[in-house]
């Protein structure tokens, strides 16, 4: 529908102008329309440079050591092992007569949340005694 502009659309369009704005103003108008599309450019290519630095930054990161997902905890945080927390598996052998490893039995961290305080209830609102208000002015006294 909106295709390029060709020789004959360009014209119109400047001839329209040209009746629109009459032959004064017309100079004006097209040296504010270059310093707009001037002004877009500049925008535009910051714009640009902006994300393309943006990108080249990620890209210059080193990448990150891998997580090693059996890390220790910290050695304060260690609880001693008590019989009843430590259980481990009895061994069981293969058909062929090998032992398999042990299996080792899930505890879990000495760190974990205590529950939540309760909160106390807010105290009751209690409403002022016998407060009345009136919009008519105080009667006088005689």
């Amino acid at each position: 529908m909106f295709g390029t502009l060709g020789g004959p659309e360009v014209i119109l369009i400047l001839v329209i102008a040209l009746i629109v704005f009459g032959p004064r103003r017309l100079p004006e108008i097209g040296k504010s329309m270059g310093k707009m599309l001037a002004e877009f450019r500049k925008a535009s290519n910051d714009f640009k440079r902006t994300i393309e630095d943006e990108i080249e930054a990620e890209n210059r990161k080193e990448p990150e050591p891998p997580r090693t997902a059996l890390a220790e905890p910290p050695a304060s945080s260690v609880a001693t092992a008590t019989p009843e927390s430590t259980a481990v598996a009895p061994q069981s052998t293969t058909p062929d007569g090998l032992s398999a490893p042990p299996a080792i039995a899930y505890t879990p961290p000495p760190w974990t949340p205590a529950a939540a305080p309760a909160e106390a209830p807010p105290p009751p609102v209690v409403a002022p005694e016998e407060v009345i208000v009136s919009r008519e002015p105080p009667a006088e006294k005689k």
